[in-house]
């Protein structure tokens, strides 16, 4: 069971959180980053296996729990920002291949952003967080 929670905890940063995964890699932590996130969920996971719940309830409950801290995913809201008000150059970032690469970059320089608003699952729709991302993409991509 924990093998298929690494498995989806991988692939839920796959699609999440490639600057995460990325920089894990680098630092050629993943592998123990991914064990000891599946451990952290070691008590809930003897829980339902003891009270004998469907194998795909305790995987989506405990990949609820391995992915709290990560939501939301400033990738994706970095990228479907980028996708939707920065439509030319996101297709120019596609077409290029450095997209991924752009959006670590951008995220990045929005960190100090992220982190006066305090970004999460509450105010990920702020339209005040959204003006202040978008303009320091503008300035980003007027370098």
């Amino acid at each position: 069971m924990k093998t298929q929670l690494i498995k989806q905890l991988h692939n839920y940063l796959l699609h999440n959180h490639t600057d995460l995964l990325i920089a894990l890699q680098e630092e050629h932590r993943l592998e123990h980053y991914l064990k000891q996130k599946v451990e952290s969920v070691s008590d809930l996971l003897a829980q339902l296996l003891e009270v004998k719940r469907p194998a795909y309830v305790i995987e989506a409950l405990c990949l609820e729990e391995l992915t709290r801290d990560l939501r939301p995913s400033r990738f994706n809201y970095m990228r479907e920002l980028l996708e939707a008000e920065f439509e030319m150059d996101y297709k120019r970032m596609l077409n290029s291949g450095i997209l991924t690469y752009e959006l670590i970059n951008l995220i990045g320089a929005c960190e100090p952003i992220f982190e006066v608003f305090a970004f999460g699952e509450e105010n990920e729709d702020s339209a005040e967080l959204k003006h202040a991302v978008m303009g320091m993409i503008a300035e980003y991509l007027d370098r």
